[in-house]
């Protein structure tokens, strides 16, 4: 049961704009389960990784061709162009990530801080949705400015409950892309994000000497990429019918319960 929760809690709040670290906390606070350890939690990443790349699989071909033929000289096209702003945009949070990870790490995993990430955030992508544009651009007509703002944005999430996918669709709503376009640029930033994430991760355990629960890794990454990989589909189909606010409601009722439970 840890292992079939945790791992569809992961797949879903990944790319929802929701707080999966919000979530994360919730778990222990409300079961008596014990840590996972750090083999499971690369696996929930492995999982995550696989359903987006899978997703998204003929435009990151296209964009890895194209991306290649620009580096030879061959002209950029817009498949090109886009690998180029997803590098760009992840840098902010690298650098960022690595010079306060410590603070991040140790002095902001407080659920009151999560509960008022979730409250705050979640107001400011209320607003983005309201005032969006209804022609707004897709993610192939982004500028350098805009990428460069929306990947400083995305290095927000490393405050807790702020949430990558939320933080990233709420700066590109604020600066012209519509709904689709903003959660699709969100969901590729993701890839290269979760990949480093995980990278740090297979470091650590490497470095661990613990005993590995095969099993349970594998059935966290199968379930992690299942979950994911819906969420992403049903979640790109809901948002165009209804929009961002039905996630806003919840992360403000999440962050009071949070405020309620800890403060």
């Amino acid at each position: 049961m840890q292992v079939i929760v945790l791992s569809i809690v992961q797949g879903l709040t990944e790319f929802l704009p929701i707080s999966s670290s919000a979530h994360l906390i919730l778990v222990p606070v409300l079961t008596p389960w014990e840590d996972q350890g750090l083999a499971f939690d690369v696996a929930l990443h492995i999982g995550s990784l696989a359903a987006v790349i899978f997703y998204f699989r003929h435009e990151l071909i296209r964009m890895s061709v194209s991306w290649a033929g620009s580096l030879r000289g061959g002209g950029v096209d817009r498949d090109a162009r886009l690998a180029w702003w997803v590098l760009l945009a992840t840098l902010p949070v690298c650098v960022i990530g690595f010079a306060f990870r410590d603070v991040v790490s140790l002095g902001m995993r407080s659920p009151v801080i999560i509960g008022i990430g979730l409250i705050g955030f979640g107001l400011l992508l209320g607003y983005a949705d309201w005032r969006r544009r209804r022609d707004g651009r897709s993610e192939y007509q982004l500028g350098l400015k805009e990428v460069l703002l929306i990947g400083f944005a995305q290095a927000l999430a490393l405050i807790p409950g702020t949430s990558r996918s939320g933080i990233t669709i709420t700066a590109a709503l604020l600066l012209g892309m519509s709904r689709e376009g903003a959660a699709r640029f969100s969901f590729l930033l993701s890839i290269p994000v979760i990949a480093l994430a995980g990278g740090l991760e297979i470091v650590g355990l490497i470095r661990e000497s613990h005993e590995v629960d095969w099993a349970a890794v594998t059935i966290g990454a199968i379930l992690s990429g299942i979950s994911a990989y819906l969420c992403i589909h049903y979640f790109l189909a809901f948002i165009k019918r209804v929009g961002m606010q039905p996630f806003v409601v919840y992360r403000l009722l999440l962050g009071g319960w949070l405020l309620w439970l800890f403060w």
